[in-house]
C-alpha cells in the first residue's frame, strides 16, 4: 500500500542551518499494516509523514501509494489517497461550522461542487450513526459548532473526517500529544477501532514509547533520519520499554535521550 524508497531531505542546504532530516529512508507497508513510529527529537518521524503527505518535495527517492507514484505530486493532489490527523486539535476541522457540516465537507471531498449545499436526510442519518460509534454523545449535538468542542472531542471528529472515505493511507502525526492522558487514551482507543473496522493502512508518529508498543502491528524506530529498528509480530507483542531502549543502544551505539518519550 505504501512504498518509500531511499528518500532524502535536507533543509536549508548550503547555509549555516543546514539539517539533513532524512537520510535514505526505505519502508514498505502492506495493506492493513498499522505502523507506529518512535524516535527522539529530530529523528525524522514527522518529516517522513510530511514527505508522504507532500508538504514539501523530497530531494531524491520515490513515494508510491497503492501503486501510484506520487513523488512529484503536490500536497492537494495526494489528498484523495490520504487521511490525516494533526497534533493540534484546532487543525483538520472548520471551527465556525457545525459538526454535521464538517462531516459533509469530508464526505464530499474530491467531488464536483454545484450551488446546492444542503445536507440530505440520508446524510444526516449516516453522520448520526458514525458519531454514535464514538460514544461521546456527539450524535445529539450535530448542529453544534466544532469550535465549542473539547480537544478530545475535536480530535475524534477529525478522525471520523479523515477516515469517512476510507483513505488508502491514514497518517496520525502525534495526534494525542496535546491531550491530557485520559482523553489521549480515549482517542487512541477510537483510532484502533476505526483502523481495525475499516482495515485501514496507517502510520502513527508518537512520542510515547508505551503507546508505540501497545498500538499497531509494527513498530518503527528512527534516529538521525534513518530507520534503525523495524519490529513486528510476536516480537513486538513481547516488547517492553526496557527492551526497546536496549535495542536502540545496540543498533545506534548511544543511549536514548528523550525524557518526553520515556516518561510519557
Amino acid at each position: 500500500m505504501l512504498e518509500i524508497k531511499n528518500i532524502h531531505k535536507t533543509f536549508n542546504l548550503g547555509t549555516i542551518n543546514e539539517k539533513k532530516a532524512l537520510n535514505g529512508v526505505t519502508l514498505y507497508l502492506d495493506e492493513g499494516d498499522f505502523v507506529t513510529v518512535i524516535g527522539g527529537n529530530g529523528a525524522g518521524k514527522s518529516t517522513t509523514l510530511n514527505a508522504v503527505a507532500g508538504v514539501w518535495p523530497i530531494d531524491s527517492g520515490s513515494i508510491i501509494i497503492d501503486g501510484v507514484d506520487v513523488t512529484g505530486l503536490p500536497e492537494h493532489k495526494r489528498a484523495p489517497y490520504l487521511g490525516r490527523v494533526f497534533q493540534d486539535p484546532m487543525n483538520g476541522t472548520a471551527a465556525t461550522m457545525e459538526i454535521q457540516e464538517n462531516l459533509a465537507l469530508a464526505a464530499r471531498r474530491g467531488q464536483r461542487r454545484g450551488l446546492r449545499w444542503g445536507i440530505t436526510k440520508a446524510e444526516k442519518a449516516r453522520y448520526r450513526e458514525v458519531l454514535k460509534s464514538l460514544d461521546l454523545g456527539l450524535e445529539d449535538r450535530m448542529s453544534s459548532k466544532v469550535g465549542l468542542l473539547s480537544g478530545g472531542q475535536r480530535q475524534a471528529v477529525t478522525l471520523l473526517m479523515a477516515t469517512l472515505k476510507k483513505p488508502k493511507l491514514l497518517l496520525l502525526d502525534e495526534h494525542t500529544a496535546a491531550l491530557d492522558p485520559k482523553t489521549a487514551a480515549k482517542v487512541l482507543e477510537l483510532s484502533d477501532k476505526i483502523i481495525a473496522e475499516n482495515n485501514l493502512t496507517a502510520m502513527m508518529v508518537t512520542h510515547n514509547m508505551r503507546d508505540a508498543i501497545i498500538h499497531g502491528n509494527r513498530l518503527i524506530m528512527m534516529n538521525e533520519g534513518q530507520i534503525i529498528l523495524d519490529i513486528k509480530g510476536d516480537e513486538k507483542k513481547k516488547l517492553s520499554v526496557e527492551d526497546l531502549l536496549q535495542k536502540f543502544e545496540e543498533v545506534s551505539g548511544e543511549e536514548f535521550a528523550n525524557d518526553k518519550a520515556l516518561l510519557g
